[in-house]
């Protein structure tokens, strides 16, 4: 066994190939459970080893690279497109727009949270599988903010009861902020800041208002916002920035 090994100071193996971009920690220890992961050549059977590094350690047998700069982008999701590597159904999906948005550096990146195949705006990429996890956690408050156009009947006062929240077929939503745009006529467009994230939250608490969602858009999640990115486009984020984000969440500050 490597003499990286360590019990008390060390981190879990999962977390490091999470930090160092192999996935996040969940597929980690599936990936460990299905046998893809040794250490000095032994398989590894359990997700609870820590090691001071990743000498040694195996993916399908190659080696894994020491984690690099945590980097963080902003992509553009045009709808239309799955964000997921493969569709069954063999729908489009996110990475043959990123080879051409991203520049040739970025290396492996994986997106913070979703987009669902119609909703379009901000998705987020890093190479850091522990910060991706963190911006996902609901336990972790990071405020997600849409803009979604709507057709029916509504007003601001219906929208504020969402401060509540609402449960919806048995799934509990928490605290959403909901502002109405200013205009008339039943096509109107909604301002909604979440920090749960569930499975079409935003499209399923509108519905249940009685109205038709007709364009959703992501504007910003955290402090990272779309701004005038064109849609299609992607851009990196100032370290300086995403370091600076990621130590507030260490913290439990939003």
């Amino acid at each position: 066994m490597s003499d990286n090994r360590l019990p008390e100071d060390g981190d879990r193996i999962a977390k490091l190939l999470a930090r160092a971009g192999v996935a996040s920690r969940r597929e980690v220890e599936r990936m460990i459970a299905d046998a893809r992961v040794a250490l000095d050549g032994k398989v590894l059977d359990t997700p609870a080893v820590k090691l001071g590094s990743l000498r040694g350690v195996t993916v399908d047998g190659k080696p894994v690279e020491q984690a690099e700069e945590t980097r963080l982008f902003a992509f553009h999701k045009p709808s239309g497109l799955i964000t997921a590597e493969r569709d069954p159904k063999g729908r489009p999906t996110i990475y043959a727009a990123l080879r051409n948005a991203l520049p040739r550096n970025a290396g492996r990146v994986m997106p913070v949270g979703r987009l669902d195949f119609n909703t379009e705006g901000l998705l987020l990429l890093t190479n850091d599988g522990e910060l991706k996890r963190a911006m996902e956690l609901p336990s972790s408050g990071v405020p997600r903010t849409y803009r979604a156009r709507a057709f029916g009947d509504v007003t601001q006062a219906m929208l504020d009861e969402l401060i509540e929240g609402v449960e919806i077929d048995g799934v509990r939503y928490g605290r959403i902020e909901a502002d109405l745009e200013r205009g008339s006529g039943k096509n109107r467009w909604i301002e909604m800041t979440l920090t749960e994230g569930k499975n079409r939250e935003v499209r399923r608490v509108l519905e249940h208002l009685g109205l038709k969602v007709n364009r959703l858009l992501r504007i910003s999640y955290g402090p990272f916002e779309l701004a005038d990115l064109p849609r299609g486009q992607a851009v990196e984020f100032r370290p300086a920035d995403v370091e600076r984000f990621a130590r507030q969440l260490s913290k439990g500050g939003k």
